[in-house]
């Protein structure tokens, strides 16, 4: 049945779909979102009034290529685990356009700040010469790329050719301010938010905290999240009454927790296949005007420095790490700063808005 329906005449391809990606649809404009797989904080609540739809990629390609799509979002095309996914749809839609005469807008949102590994051995070696081969078809295809972030302007462009009558645009991927965001101080209070996950360094914020104790006694800690260092964070709440712990808390209650926390903690951790893009921790920890303390690996790193945030290297120690958080706890700055410094309309929206111009005028 799935292979045979078709879809709206927006469609947006994508490799992984998380609660984020369901809370923006609703404000996007009306598009049909097929998936291949969903992500750990999926919350299917969100999904009344959206048109989903989870394919493999040979689906995927079949039922765009079944639709009169007018716009079609794809991954982000150094997004290579989803190259082949992401090729066959391109090659669908342009096979489509020069049987019809016509000519569908391929757009994309690109915020990767990594450099593809260069894997070992020879088979991993080919395996990646492939994928970019399909990345750089895939990148050749986008009419309409928009970047999230200087970091990943600055990647493709050093790893692209431009695409031929393709317009890019950088609008960063910040936040509005939320909806009723309270505006006056807030308690001494640190927030970490997120996979229980040694990237999102986790482990790092555990071993300073003591240090950040010792130099401000009434500070507290509150973890939201899950993953596989939940044994980490559970043992440390136990055996710390400053610290309070949440697993898997409801996307609904994740707002009214930000916006008690005074200064938001995400110092992610580089791996050889990852680095932290942005960082919805900090996006949303920005959208409730909170101060936020993090390491050099997020895309935002440049505008955090400049907007006065706390940013050190991932490498900085837990001595650093504790004198950024102490620094965020002493800040002067209220949330209502905070939220002055944000964009009026939120980046990832905006983005839309510019990348879907086409099909809405």
């Amino acid at each position: 049945m799935t292979a045979n329906r078709t879809a709206h005449r927006d469609v947006r391809l994508y490799e992984v779909v998380r609660s984020a990606h369901l809370e923006r649809a609703h404000d996007f404009e009306p598009a049909t979102i097929i998936y291949r797989d969903r992500r750990y904080d999926y919350d299917a609540s969100l999904e009344p009034g959206l048109d989903l739809t989870q394919a493999g990629d040979l689906t995927a390609a079949r039922i765009i290529a079944r639709s009169h799509v007018a716009t079609l979002e794809v991954n982000e095309p150094l997004m290579l685990s989803a190259a082949r996914r992401t090729a066959l749809s391109v090659a669908a839609v342009r096979t489509v356009d020069l049987l019809r005469g016509g000519h569908t807008s391929i757009v994309s949102y690109a915020i990767e700040n990594l450099e593809p590994p260069q894997p070992a051995g020879s088979r991993g070696r080919l395996g990646r010469w492939g994928r970019m081969r399909l990345a750089r078809y895939v990148h050749r295809n986008i009419d309409r790329l928009a970047f999230g972030t200087d970091a990943s302007w600055d990647l493709y462009h050093d790893t692209f050719a431009p695409g031929r009558r393709q317009s890019t645009r950088i609008i960063p991927a910040l936040p509005s301010p939320a909806d009723g965001a309270p505006t006056e101080p807030r308690e001494p209070v640190v927030g970490f938010l997120g996979a229980f996950d040694e990237r999102k360094g986790l482990m790092e914020l555990l071993a300073a905290w003591p240090l950040v104790r010792a130099a401000r006694p009434s500070a507290r800690l509150v973890l939201l999240g899950k993953g596989p260092l939940q044994d980490l964070a559970e043992e440390a709440a136990a055996g710390d009454p400053s610290i309070t712990l949440t697993i898997d808390p409801p996307r609904s209650a994740i707002p009214e927790a930000l916006r008690s926390i005074k200064a938001l903690a995400l110092p992610s951790q580089p791996r050889a296949r990852w680095r932290e893009q942005v960082g919805l921790p900090i996006v949303e920890g920005l959208a409730n005007g909170c101060v936020i303390v993090t390491t050099r690996e997020s895309g935002l790193s440049s505008w955090l420095v400049t907007e006065g945030h706390h940013v050190v290297a991932s490498d900085a120690g837990v001595e650093t790490l504790a004198a950024a958080l102490i620094a965020a706890l002493d800040d002067p700055r209220t949330p209502e700063d905070v939220l002055r410094s944000l964009p009026p309309v939120d980046g990832r929206r905006a983005a839309d808005q510019w990348l879907f111009e086409r099909a809405t005028a």
